[in-house]
């Protein structure tokens, strides 16, 4: 490991890190005993930048190109120690694609009971649908609003339609946001060879 640059990182299969490099694990480091390592990474990974610093967390993440801050073609722009990104993911009704939910009703029939002869109450209930008086000319009867009757001789065919209901399905749990993977152990170079900028 004498050849790397400082903070240089490297995937290492090992499970430990080699002499002259540390995990790349998110620790905080004190600048007094790290300066050099300090210059390169500032306070981008986190710390005080007083007194402390940390290293890049790559635990559990895929690194990825910034690309010194440029806009890669149809891209985003990835910004330096920027992290973004989940494990799992719930859907939004805005991630979702527009659909429709169909459902069928069939109409019906029924057969309600009746009675064809005259009425003889206006109280419905308890009771059936009568013919209802037909007043001969002259004044109205008091009992004209007679339209049901207390027995039934008859019925009358009824068509049946209504609303649908369509019922909530699904558990809103996440899904799984993960390509596959193989658990590694990336490493960043402490004490190596000061990079040199030409």
């Amino acid at each position: 490991m004498d050849n790397l640059y400082l903070a240089e990182i490297i995937l290492f299969a090992g499970n430990f890190p080699p002499k002259n490099t540390a995990y790349c694990n998110g620790q905080i480091l004190a600048i007094a005993s790290n300066q050099a390592l300090f210059s390169l990474l500032g306070t981008i990974y986190g710390g005080d930048g007083r007194t402390s610093f940390a290293l890049p967390d790559l635990r559990g993440r895929v690194p990825i190109n910034s690309g010194g801050n440029s806009t890669g073609p149809g891209l985003t722009t990835r910004v330096l120690g920027q992290r973004s990104g989940e494990e799992n993911h719930i859907l939004k009704i805005n991630e979702m694609p527009q659909h429709n939910h169909t459902a069928t009703l069939d109409n019906g029939s029924a057969s309600i009971k009746i009675n064809t002869g005259d009425g003889t109450t206006n109280e419905p209930a308890g009771n059936f649908l009568a013919k209802g008086l037909t007043p001969a000319a002259g004044p109205v009867p008091a009992n004209v609003a007679n339209i049901y009757a207390a027995t039934s001789n008859s019925t009358m065919a009824a068509d049946l339609s209504g609303t649908p209901t369509i019922g909530m399905t699904g558990g809103s749990q996440a899904h799984n946001n993960m390509q596959p993977w193989l658990g590694v152990n990336y490493i960043i170079c402490t004490n190596g060879l000061y990079p040199s900028r030409s």
